[in-house]
């Protein structure tokens, strides 16, 4: 991709931070949660946070779908792998997602199941079309980033005729998460950190657009900018919620111009709800039940339903114990506040989903982030 580059220079980093030191109020602090893992892997890569004020403190958010998705639905996957002559098709960072006993889809393929990693959803529909003697599931997971594309297999399964493939969907909505952790009674017992404004996904946004983020703004008055998951980006945002944290502005602003469109992309949002309606209410990792964040599939599209044509039952599975997952994807933690941090879970023997997946909070604080804590500490020891 061509202008990386150009939103990774260190001078242009330097001097947007050097903004943000001339601009912050000492007098305050300022607390922002990174929605999105991409956004909290460039800050814990280029080391963003030691170019920012003491009193700018930069909170990790629900990180990635990975992250997010309930045990117990990884438990129903490892379920459906293991049937025979079933196909289970997912990406990649999912195979490695324990569950109860500590299996995982990866660790049913090495017991036999048939589980391929795939890099699409197209990839799922072409195993389904070589392998018309077994049925073929693609474990769908995402944002609506990914949603889209996996409405246009439901719809090309359909064309074709493809009776032998079907969607397990855990497609879930950002917007309803972001809106569960500022007023869920549910959220807030469970552990309570101020949040003065939230930096929003990129990619999310080039689908959705802008407009879906102005009820936080104008009902919680919690200042929103989109941002890309480049370094500049990231400060550049961070530099736009001060301004409007001083200036008593709660707005949302869109620093991804050269991708987010405030309608977002029509085309998209038409395709995701030709196939796909709401659920009442869906289990994500660390949240708890939240209202209306989820999508499955319409009665129309009843024969591409895995959850239908398998009678996936809702299972509700406990965190490992020993695991402060759900206390870092709501931002009440750090990764380093875990016991089995670095020790017990690592990237790889992940214990939690902030593990398994490149974007977790814990992966990305595992691999750039845990010796700046013990350097800092042996400074602050001298």
């Amino acid at each position: 991709m061509k202008y990386i580059d150009e939103f990774r220079e260190g001078r242009l980093a330097q001097r947007i931070a050097a903004c943000i030191a001339a601009e912050v109020d000492a007098r305050r602090r300022y607390q922002f949660m990174e929605f999105c893992g991409g956004h909290t892997h460039a800050i814990s890569r280029y080391g963003l946070v030691d170019m920012l004020p003491d009193n700018v403190r930069m909170i990790h958010g629900p990180g990635c779908p990975v992250c997010v998705l309930p045990v117990g639905q990884v438990e129903n996957a490892i379920r459906l792998a293991q049937l025979p002559g079933l196909i289970l098709c997912s990406y990649g960072d999912m195979l490695r997602i324990p569950a109860a006993n500590g299996m995982s889809l990866l660790r049913a393929k090495a017991r036999g199941a048939d589980v391929r990693m795939v890099y699409s959803s197209e990839d799922a529909i072409k195993i389904a079309q070589q392998n018309p003697q077994q049925q073929v599931v693609f474990f769908a997971i995402g944002f609506e980033t990914t949603t889209p594309p996996t409405a246009i297999a439901i719809k090309k399964a359909q064309a074709l005729g493809l009776d032998n493939f079907t969607v397990f969907c855990n497609h879930v909505l950002t917007p309803s998460a972001i809106s569960h952790i500022l007023q869920s009674p549910e959220v807030r017992e469970l552990g309570v950190v101020s949040l003065d404004g939230f930096i929003g996904p990129a990619h999310v946004s080039v689908v959705i657009g802008s407009q879906p983020y102005q009820y936080f703004a104008e009902e919680f008055q919690k200042p929103v900018v989109i941002a890309g998951f480049e370094p500049l980006d990231v400060l550049q945002a961070i530099l736009m919620l001060i301004r409007q944290i001083n200036t008593g502005r709660a707005e949302v602003e869109n620093e991804f111009t050269r991708a987010v469109l405030p309608q977002g992309n029509i085309k998209a949002q038409l395709l995701v709800s030709e196939v796909f309606e709401l659920r009442r209410s869906f289990e994500w990792r660390g949240l708890g039940l939240v209202p209306y964040s989820a999508l499955k599939i319409k009665s129309c599209y009843a024969e591409y339903d895995a959850e239908r044509r398998f009678s996936i039952p809702a299972l509700s599975i406990a965190d490992n114990k020993a695991c402060e997952c759900g206390a870092i994807l709501r931002g009440v933690k750090q990764p380093q506040d875990c016991k089995i941090f670095g020790t017990v879970c690592t990237p790889e023997n992940p214990i939690g989903s902030c593990m398994v997946s490149s974007e977790g909070a814990c992966a990305a604080h595992y691999s750039y982030g845990r010796f700046r804590n013990k350097d800092s500490s042996a400074l602050r020891n001298h």
